[in-house]
């Protein structure tokens, strides 16, 4: 199924894949001003060294093609397997800098030209890994717009929809290395996929509710309404128990998951600890012995980079879709 998957996203994108990134030589040195995170940022230049910072990030340069673009990324090797992926090819040419995160020390070794990570992908006022303190260093920064801090603190993320944050930084990006075209074809793709499962998705007291479980055992590490689950979670027709929540990912308590009752839970599968040892977790978690989701054994799993914003959101729509549909047609 992946292997389809890989050679439909080649053939109908043609993005990616081994594709060589065309361009006039206006864009070669022409500066271009973005709005990232709600500013204008203006980049001098075209950028020949970029390096990222985690799976999604690093696949939304891989899918435009922009791989002899990049001096690297940065990215644990607990976030799913890489040998089978649609963007394998770019990631066979990219140098792996760190299965941690991005450092001042590798950036510069990587003599990079922008450093595309995001708050908590990346960016982090610990150790000072900022775009502030990049830029007295000479080096542009580009920030995930899922990771963007919103008005209400300094810590919480998202400004506006997640599947927007995937357009807006597709367009960004395209703009910026002169692959508009590339760009908007993988738009309209994506769209037309996401639009195909809604049309099929279960409606009104018939959508199942969801809980996104990512990790903790004490405390639940989940997502609200400007993470990239909760739009994932509502086009493939369920309803996120956590919309509430003005923040893409934060921890709540298990008071309330038993509260909100989710029919389904969707298990994020990264780290040290499986899928699997979540789910028999979740299921032998005294609390949770009432909660719907648990009673009737509707655990789904799907990948980090799935839940993340990447250019893998709308398959992991797709599937999660057609699960939630034989859920609706249980009850």
């Amino acid at each position: 199924m992946r292997k389809l998957l890989a050679a439909a996203l080649c053939l109908v994108v043609t993005t990616g894949c081994g594709a060589k990134v065309e361009r006039s030589e206006d864009a070669k040195s022409a500066a271009v001003t973005l709005t990232n995170c709600g500013r204008e940022v203006t980049y001098e230049k075209v950028p020949e060294r970029v390096v990222t910072n985690d799976v999604g990030i690093t696949e939304l340069m891989l899918a435009l093609g922009l791989e002899d673009r990049m001096a690297g990324f940065a990215m644990p090797d607990d976030k799913g397997d890489l040998s089978d992926v649609p963007w394998k090819d770019g990631y066979d040419k990219v140098r792996w800098l760190s299965k941690d995160q991005l450092t001042k020390e590798n950036v510069l070794d990587a003599r990079a030209d922008l450093v595309f990570a995001g708050w908590s992908y990346g960016f982090r006022e610990e150790g000072g890994f900022t775009p502030e303190a990049l830029g007295k260093l000479g080096i542009p920064s580009y920030i995930l717009t899922e990771s963007c801090r919103n008005s209400r603190t300094k810590t919480s993320r998202g400004i506006m929809p997640p599947l927007d944050a995937l357009y807006a930084d597709l367009t960004n990006l395209g703009k910026l290395f002169g692959v508009e075209k590339r760009a908007a074809a993988l738009i309209t793709d994506f769209k037309k996929r996401i639009a195909d499962v809604r049309a099929k998705a279960p409606s009104g007291t018939d959508r199942p509710t969801v809980f996104l479980y990512d990790s903790g055992r004490d405390q639940p590490f989940t997502s609200g309404r400007y993470g990239a689950p909760e739009q994932i979670i509502t086009e493939s027709g369920g309803v996120n128990v956590m919309h509430d929540l003005a923040d893409s990912w934060t921890t709540v308590g298990w008071e309330s998951v038993v509260e909100r009752n989710p029919d389904v839970i969707v298990v994020c599968d990264y780290g040290d600890v499986s899928a699997e040892e979540k789910k028999k977790f979740l299921l032998s978690h005294p609390p949770l012995r009432d909660v719907s989701a648990v009673k009737n054994r509707r655990i789904f799993s799907l990948d980090y980079v799935d839940l993340v914003e990447s250019p893998r959101n709308p398959s992991a729509i797709g599937r999660l879709g057609a699960y939630l549909r034989t859920v609706a047609g249980e009850r």
